[in-house]
């Protein structure tokens, strides 16, 4: 059964160009002209990924990650149209894992769908169990567990998380985490891992402000803490 992708944008003519390109790649995709829109397919036929613009009438791209992140934990690339980092910084902030900046190719934007499902397919298909202090991240189920409650996260922010807990006290720069995380490095993307950070520490952490599980190295990058 093919990839289902769910693409979202109010201008027909880039729905139309991303349905295209895609199923010329070999991915099934629907189709919304806006957040409202794209609830109630996604309610009928969940998608795999979700390509999702910001600005757009009725609901737009921030009122549906809102809503459709609260249930779900679709990875999601957000498209943007400005320049400015508090658009992506907030798209990251509530729970999108890629941004790609209008306008763009779309070798770009396949490139960041495959990267993107390639790493979700890869964290479902490891069976094994990290444990690490208080916390458990099950590779098989993606499920993770702090003290006993389950705690929900995006695929990006699990995918750094094993990647931390994976080898507790080693220092991944951003680069590293980048590319692992999502397959590929694009230059000025690294800072986008912080965004990730402070999500995945604001969900885990008792108080973000002083970690206790991950910690930041200054000058070089992030490592999961070693404790007693």
């Amino acid at each position: 059964m093919p990839t289902t992708i769910l693409a979202i944008d109010d201008v027909a003519n880039i729905r139309t160009l991303i349905s295209n390109y895609l199923e010329q790649e070999g991915y099934r995709v629907l189709t919304a002209a806006n957040g409202r829109e794209a609830l109630a397919a996604a309610q009928l036929e969940p998608p795999d990924l979700i390509i999702l613009d910001l600005m757009m009438p009725e609901m737009g791209g921030y009122e549906f990650l809102h809503k459709y992140g609260k249930e779900h934990d679709t990875p999601i690339i957000i498209l943007t149209a400005r320049l400015g980092e508090s658009d992506k910084v907030m798209g990251l902030e509530l729970g999108a894992d890629d941004y790609v900046t209008k306008p763009f190719s779309m070798r770009e934007l396949t490139a960041r769908v495959r990267a993107v499902l390639r790493r979700v397919e890869k964290t479902r298909n490891d069976s094994n169990l990290l444990q690490v202090s208080d916390i458990t991240l099950n590779r098989d189920t993606r499920v993770v567990e702090v003290a006993g409650e389950r705690i929900d996260l995006t695929p990006s922010e699990f995918g750094l998380l094993e990647t931390m807990m994976s080898v507790p006290g080693r220092v991944f720069s951003r680069l590293e985490l980048l590319e692992r995380v999502q397959g590929n490095i694009y230059e000025g993307y690294e800072r986008t891992i912080d965004v990730h950070i402070r999500n995945l520490r604001a969900k885990i952490e008792l108080n973000p402000r002083q970690p206790r599980y991950i910690e930041t190295v200054y000058g070089a990058g992030y490592r999961f803490a070693i404790r007693e």
